[in-house]
């Protein structure tokens, strides 16, 4: 192991959550105004993942007053206090760039994922 990736696993998160693509998920995120630090909730949808080790990056997406909004998080950013999943979604892409294009709701759901079947005759 060289130098760098000894620096790079210093730095690296040990409790992140575990989310994909397609989750609609709360993003914490720290806020510092002046000398005060405060907590911001960014909710929306996971359209891409990308990187590896200290370099992941996720992009969230959510319509806010009719227009789509875009934000990139640095999986491992000291900035974002937790990651919250709010529903599991069942996509069959990486990336979900297509909802760009979408409207009123089609553009903010995608399909849920089926939880356990339940057992019983």
């Amino acid at each position: 192991m060289n130098v760098l990736d000894k620096i790079e696993a210093e730095q690296l998160k040990k409790d992140v959550t575990d989310f994909a693509v397609g989750d609609t998920i709360k993003v914490h995120t720290r806020v510092i105004e002046g000398e005060k630090e405060r907590i911001q909730i960014y909710s929306g949808i996971v359209i891409g993942r990308k990187g590896t080790g200290i370099n992941e990056n996720f992009t969230v997406r959510r319509v806010s007053y009719g227009e789509g909004v875009e934000r990139v998080f640095p999986l491992h950013s000291p900035r974002i206090a937790k990651i919250e999943i709010e529903k599991r979604g069942d996509v069959r892409r990486a990336r979900l760039n297509y909802l760009r294009g979408r409207k009123g709701k089609s553009a903010t759901t995608v399909k849920e994922k089926a939880r356990a079947a339940a057992t019983g005759a």
